[in-house]
This record gives structure tokens, sequence and C-alpha cells, in this order.
């Protein structure tokens, strides 16, 4: 199996300009390509970490990855997926972002011996003359093209700014400047940024009179169809100073059941018949690849050793518990319905609480958590073998702990 093939059978690849050719470049080490990144903050996030991934495979398999750091663009700003502008920000800040920026993708790319390139588009974008920028590029561009572009139809009701508007050109721009100083052949980014991309590959044929190409990838989506990589208290960060390693392996061991197998198969590099044989987890199962997937996310981004006491505290707290001799509570077929436990009568069971209406209050308020796993639903249900072999962890705020086990 080539690496297009194996992106593929991840499910990363979104849109492609021309598959033969795309496919013909990265199987054969041929594809020098390039992912952008804004430096809107210090650090990179969850968002950018499928992004990453696909770098280090595709480099891993000969290919040559240019990460492009928009210091110009960061000046504009993107409107792709925005209800309103971002925030304007001093070229110091955006200088410490890019610096912040590099350091982390080290952990992911190989910089050395010219096998990968970092470089930024505030070289070329911002000694750029308006004028000649008008004639030379703005001449191939059609306006009424560009406002079915999906990022600026989202943005036309509330208004969106000319500042703005010229986005496209500088990510097309971008892409131009990069084939002709770099020999760039391939452009790839999330599947919001298509039209971008496309406005890229466009700007070569018509200026240039030669192919390039450009892939999307798949945006990283829980089964709600909302963005990954948010918590409540903001973006999931690859900074340990932002978010912890313990915390950061807490998010993906939280992920919902449905989206597991997804995250396993996107983000980590384990070998697709190894996950294939996970297809077929089910219940308890489901934990063991939440581990799996938040153990090697973890070790990809802060390596081993922090997985590892992640893991460790994790397991502490939340499966094995605060001590050795936490209190066990065992349950009988007659204590479920239907083979299943609602986890009211479980907390009730346990002797966690003493009523079902103080158990709904509790779930209500994201007091409890089973395995680690807030539960929220006051109809969420456990079959008889989730607590076979070492049961189930029962948690009710803080330290409040049973070991759920089937008699």
């Amino acid at each position: 199996m080539g690496i297009y093939e194996e992106l593929k059978a991840r499910g990363l690849i979104a849109q492609v300009t021309d598959e033969e050719r795309i496919r013909d470049l990265v199987n054969n080490g041929k594809a020098t390509f390039y992912i952008g990144f804004d430096p809107t903050a210090d650090s990179l996030h969850v968002g950018h970490f499928m992004a990453l991934c696909l770098m280090k495979r595709l480099q891993e398999a000969g290919n040559k990855p240019i990460a492009l750091i928009g210091g110009g663009t960061a000046m504009i700003g993107d409107p792709s997926g925005r209800t309103d502008m971002r925030q304007m920000m001093t070229p110091e800040t955006i200088q410490h972002n890019c610096d912040c920026f590099k350091k982390q993708m080290s952990r992911f790319i190989d910089f050395s011996d010219g096998k990968a390139l970092m470089v930024n588009n505030a070289d070329w974008l911002m000694d750029l003359n308006y004028i000649e920028v008008l004639r030379e590029v703005g001449a191939h561009f059609s306006v009424n093209r560009m406002l079915t572009a999906e990022c600026y139809k989202q943005r036309m009701e509330k208004g969106l700014s000319f500042l703005e508007f010229n986005y496209m050109i500088m990510q097309a721009y971008d892409f131009y400047e990069l084939f002709q100083k770099y020999g760039c052949n391939l452009e790839f980014g999330g599947d919001d940024q298509w039209s971008n991309m496309l406005a890229g590959t466009e700007l070569i044929r018509r200026k240039l009179g030669k192919d390039a190409s450009a892939m999307t990838i798949t945006l990283l989506l829980n089964s709600e169809g909302k963005k990954m990589g948010k918590t409540q208290s903001g973006a999931v960060w690859l900074d340990p100073e932002k978010t912890s390693p313990f915390d950061f392996y807490q998010y993906w061991r939280n992920v919902a059941d449905a989206d597991v197998l997804k995250c396993i198969r996107m983000l980590t590099f384990l070998p697709l018949e190894e996950i294939d044989k996970m297809d077929s987890w089910e219940g308890v199962q489901l934990n063991t690849a939440k581990e799996i997937l938040a153990y090697e996310l973890t070790k990809l981004v802060h390596g081993e050793e922090e997985a590892v006491k992640a893991q460790e505290a994790a397991r502490a707290l939340f499966s094995k518990g605060a001590a050795a001799d936490m209190p066990t509570a065992e349950l009988t077929a007659d204590d479920m319905t239907d083979g299943e436990i609602d986890i009211m009568t479980m907390l009730v069971k346990a002797g966690l609480v003493p009523s079902k209406s103080e158990a709904r209050r509790a779930v209500q308020q994201g007091g409890v958590a089973v395995d680690g796993e807030k539960v929220t639903d006051i109809h969420a249900a456990f079959k008889a073998e989730d607590m076979s072999g070492e049961g189930l962890v029962l948690k009710k705020g803080k330290k409040n702990f049973r070991k759920v086990l089937m008699k």
C-alpha cells in the first residue's frame, strides 16, 4: 500500500484536484508540499494536529514538507469559518508566535539537512507593491467567482471587509511564490481552505502555464458534526504550559464512543491492520481503545515519558481509584432491566446517593463519571458485561468512588 492509499484508508483525504497526479507524486516521493499555519496564538492546538501528522507521514514516505508560517497573512486574518473579523495583532506578537510554532513543529517534522523547510510569507508579502499586485495578480481573479467561495458566503450577511476579501489572493500568491522559489508542486490544507487552494493552482496556471496540485484534509469533526479540539475552558493546546500532558491525555480519553476508532485511524501511527481489528470492539473494549488513543497522541505531542505518567495518573484516579481499598458494590441480575442498568439506579445501588432524585441532580450537574468519562445523560445505561472482569469505576464528585462489579 502506497502512502496515498494509506491516507485514503485512514479517511484523511477530502478533495483533490487531480488524483492520479497526486498519487504519483506522493507515492514516489516526488512531492514538495506545503501547509500554511497562521500564527494567531503562541501555541499550535488540536486543530493543527492532523496537518502536522500528515506532514510527518508524507515526510517519512520520502516527500519534502514546507511549513509555511503566515507572518504576512496573519496581518490580514483568514475569514474561513468565522462569523466576525479576527483581532488585529502587532508585528511583535506575530513574530513571537512564529518562534513558538517552530519549536513545536520540530516534534513532528525533521528540519535537519534540508529535509524540510520552514518559511515565513512575511518575507515576500510585506514587500509587495500594491499597484503591481493589482496589475500582475488581481487581473487573474474574478470577483464573481470569489464571492461564490464558502468562506466568503458565510460572511456576506454580517459584512465582509475588503481587508479579509484579499486573503484568498494572498494565499494564492503564497503558492505561486513557493512554486517558483522551492519547486513546491502540492498544497495541503483543511477542507475549509479548498477555494483558497484552487485559487493558488489557477494563479500558477495562468501566470506560468504550469500545473500544481492541491488536496484537502478531512476536518476533525465529532459525531455531532462539531470541530474537535475544544473544551469548556477553550482550545486543547500542544504547549504543555497551556494544556498539561494529563489534561491533553484526558481530552482524548474522554472522546465519545462513536468517535474513538475514527480518531485512532486518522491521528495515530498504529498499523491499519491493528486498527481494523478494533472495528468490532464495543462496550468496555471501547474504553481500552480510548486509552490507546490518548496514550499514542500524548506520546506524539509530549513524548513517551509524559504519556506514561499521564496514563498512570489517569488510571490511578479513574480506573483503580484513589486508594487500593476502594469500596466495591456488587450487582446481581435482579438489579438489571433487560440486561442493563441505568446510571441513576447504579448510583443508588452503589450507595453513592440515597435517592434517584439526588442521582438525577448529580448527573445533570456534571458530577458523575464512569471510568473517568463524565456522564451527563440521565438515561445512560450500562450492560452486565461492562461490569465483568475489573468492573467499572463509578465516581460522584471528586472523592466518592465505587468499583461496580457483577456478582
